[in-house]
């Protein structure tokens, strides 16, 4: 049963954890949840692993930025609309300021993409996320049965990067919790929320969804104003892509590089750069509306941008989570959750081994790094910043060596 929480967080305590998680999550998406498992389940015991795991699940279903969208989800539980708000302005900020400046300074100074610090960033991820899926793991994958869904889904998402493969395994996962695990699934406590959202506010946040999702296009054609074609291109890639992160990347480059809003060159450039911040990588909007030629750009830019294509995930947990209380507190949701649990572990063991492992573990001597920061997390309990620290001054000196 899922733990109540005795009191809730102030916007103002939501805004400081979550500002602290901005400035130390290095590593991507996935490194993310590890993240937020760690402060959240662990130190703070703001939920338990059942109630984050719902929220990992419930993102997973969600389009948008995922990471993003669990932040909000426990910003939205301790806080209410208000700690929504703390919890995606905390996490974003700090990533979204240095790539605001790599707007600008890049055209200056440019940025090395193959530094041996930057590699260690990668290499301390794999620690987080390993880690992570260790300790979800745990608690989601119990019997043979949550074991094997995993497996297969871990290596059904090792096959198929596709979006409809990652959705396919997670409605198979339901299913078959709904239909095999019913005994194993205990009933739920409603979750401690301080200001609970209603079903108008989540009526009013879905219909906004769609409503700009149909209106910002015909606006941009009746227009031609730049600044409306910026605001439906980049809610057209956080509204409708999967997963996040890495995979908006493509969408934004096919929204900014043809029109020739930016060149091919800056952009590649601010991908580098995304890289190489904490938090979470839907900033390097931030850096397109810095970069790009046509007015508005710079600290403008940058802020419409990053605004618009965080609106949608923002708006979808805002619609969603107050009917995904509902539902999933029966027995066959509970069963059927189960079995998505088991499956998001599987689809973060997947990430971990391809992409985050196999661009990170290069040489044997990766490998030794980052099981020795695996250690120093899971044995020693050192800080994360402090591993992050560790991997990337190891990394650094390994490439001078070579």
């Amino acid at each position: 049963m899922h733990a109540q929480a005795a009191t809730t967080a102030s916007p103002g305590q939501v805004l400081a954890a979550f500002l602290k998680l901005g400035l130390l999550s290095f590593g991507g998406p996935v490194a993310h949840l590890g993240y937020f498992r760690n402060e959240f389940v662990q130190r703070r015991k703001w939920l338990d692993d059942a109630a984050y795991g719902d929220l990992v699940a419930l993102s997973q279903f969600l389009p948008g930025p995922a990471s993003s969208q669990v932040g909000i989800g426990i910003g939205l539980r301790r806080a209410g609309i208000s700690g929504a708000l703390a919890a995606w302005l905390g996490f974003t900020l700090p990533s979204a300021v240095l790539m605001c400046a790599f707007g600008y300074g890049v055209r200056w100074f440019g940025i090395d993409t193959q530094a041996g610090w930057l590699h260690g960033l990668k290499i301390a991820a794999v620690a987080v996320v390993a880690q992570a899926v260790w300790g979800m793991g745990r608690s989601a994958c119990v019997d043979p049965l949550r074991m094997a869904l995993m497996l297969a889904a871990a290596g059904a998402m090792l096959l198929s990067r596709a979006t409809v493969a990652q959705l396919a395994v997670i409605v198979i996962a339901a299913a078959i919790g709904a239909a095999l695990l019913r005994r194993q699934a205990t009933p739920r406590a409603q979750p401690s929320v301080s200001k609970p959202l209603s079903l108008a506010a989540s009526h009013a946040a879905l219909s906004c969804y769609f409503a700009l999702l149909v209106l910002l296009p015909l606006a941009a054609r009746i227009t031609d104003v730049h600044a409306v074609a910026l605001m439906d291109s980049f809610y057209r890639s956080g509204a409708l892509v999967f997963g996040g992160g890495h995979v908006v990347l493509p969408l934004l480059r096919a929204e900014v590089v043809p029109p020739g809003w930016i060149g091919e060159g800056a952009f590649l450039a601010g991908y580098g750069a995304a890289q190489a911040v904490p938090g979470p990588l839907f900033t390097f909007a931030a850096y397109l509306g810095t970069a790009m030629q046509p007015p508005p750009n710079g600290v403008a830019g940058a802020l419409l941008c990053l605004v618009f294509i965080f609106l949608p995930g923002f708006l979808l947990v805002l619609g969603a989570l107050p009917y995904w209380d509902r539902v999933s507190g029966s027995p066959g949701a509970r069963a059927a959750m189960l079995g998505v649990n088991a499956a998001v572990v599987g689809i973060l063991l997947a990430a971990l081994i391809d992409p985050i492992g196999t661009s990170a573990i290069v040489a044997p001597t990766d490998a030794v790094v980052a099981l020795a920061a695996l250690l120093l997390l899971t044995r020693a309990h050192a800080p994360p910043i402090l591993v992050v620290a560790l991997c990337a001054l190891a990394a650094q000196l390994l490439t001078m060596i070579r």
